[in-house]
């Protein structure tokens, strides 16, 4: 089959692969020309994977028009990059095509979920069925061939099987699942809960802490997608807690590595005069912040990072407030 993936940055590529490793034809369209160039001519992006050889078939080219003539488009962009992407898709596609996103998060100013966000601006005639590839897995492993399990989300289960009959090898493998609110709240909350155990780490505290941090922060985002419409039982499965153990445990989340930063500082000045790299953790705390003091939704570990990175607030002064709040049953 035919695929066109739309950014050529760490998952794009790593993705791109798994489908080339399953002998489809791949096109990777990327922003940046030296990555271009390294996938077209080496077979490579040090970029991201320094050192690592691609299966020589995946392509790359700066031609969007060429890209999205396929049978599936694959979005691989930051999730502020979404709507302005799918925009741009909506306005090349000839003919009708299954689009797979894979960004994790919601719409940093209309508070939709992504998949929402592609529905509204892609025409309907042009898309046979949109699908969320996400759960527990990191570009740098992925692309090392090491095992992987992933959803993928739609209601359109002809969709979502079809995305799973492309990518599922014996390295890579892939559930379907049907609840889009549930599995999308979940990998989007999980990025704020990594940046809570980013910076115990960053102060030193221990696996008691990092135990306790990732179940109730379990029940927050639990607690959260429910209230949106999620379905319980998918904070159990691959989109919940496993995308939660991936990345508040994984030296490869960014996520984490940016809360480790400001833990270290105990303070988030330090990371945003730094850092250059997205970390999608930052922007939905914001989101989820305002959205849950909205719908009059308890989420103190939310609320706790977002003083954090927006307000200035001392990391170990959250921490003590947290541990000092009034008492109650669980």
């Amino acid at each position: 089959m035919k695929i066109g993936i739309i950014g050529s940055g760490s998952w794009g590529t790593a993705l791109g692969q798994v489908l080339a490793d399953n002998q489809h034809e791949v096109l990777i369209w990327g922003r940046k020309l030296d990555e271009v160039v390294d996938i077209h001519l080496y077979s490579q992006n040090e970029t991201y994977f320094p050192g690592i050889k691609l299966n020589e078939s995946l392509d790359a080219t700066q031609d969007f028009e060429e890209v999205v003539n396929a049978d599936v488009v694959l979005l691989a962009v930051p999730t502020g990059a979404v709507e302005e992407v799918s925009k741009r898709l909506n306005e090349t596609l000839t003919r009708p095509v299954t689009i797979i996103n894979v960004a994790k998060g919601f719409h940093p100013e209309t508070h939709e979920l992504l998949i929402d966000v592609i529905e509204r601006v892609v025409d309907a005639e042009k898309r046979l069925g949109v699908v969320s590839l996400i759960g527990p897995s990191h570009a740098e492993e992925v692309v090392l061939r090491d095992l992987t399990t992933i959803n993928a989300v739609s209601l359109n289960q002809d969709a979502a099987e079809l995305v799973q009959n492309l990518f599922s090898n014996d390295y890579f493998r892939v559930y379907t699942n049907n609840d889009v609110i549930g599995a999308q709240v979940g990998v989007a909350i999980k990025n704020i809960i990594a940046i809570a155990s980013g910076c115990l780490q960053g102060l030193d505290y221990g696996d008691n802490a990092r135990a306790a941090l990732m179940t109730r922060g379990l029940a927050e985002m639990t607690r959260f997608g429910v209230a949106l419409g999620g379905e319980a039982e998918t904070f159990l499965g691959l989109c919940g807690v496993g995308d939660l153990i991936v990345t508040a445990t994984s030296q490869h989340s960014r996520n984490f590595q940016a809360g480790f930063m400001i833990g270290k500082n105990n303070s988030a000045q330090a990371f945003f005069d730094t850092n250059d790299k997205t970390v999608e953790g930052v922007f939905a705390a914001k989101v989820v912040h305002n959205m849950a003091k909205s719908m009059n939704v308890s989420m103190p570990i939310t609320e706790e990072v977002y003083k954090v990175v927006f307000e200035g607030k001392e990391p170990v002064t959250a921490i003590r407030e947290l541990m000092q709040r009034d008492l109650k049953a669980e």
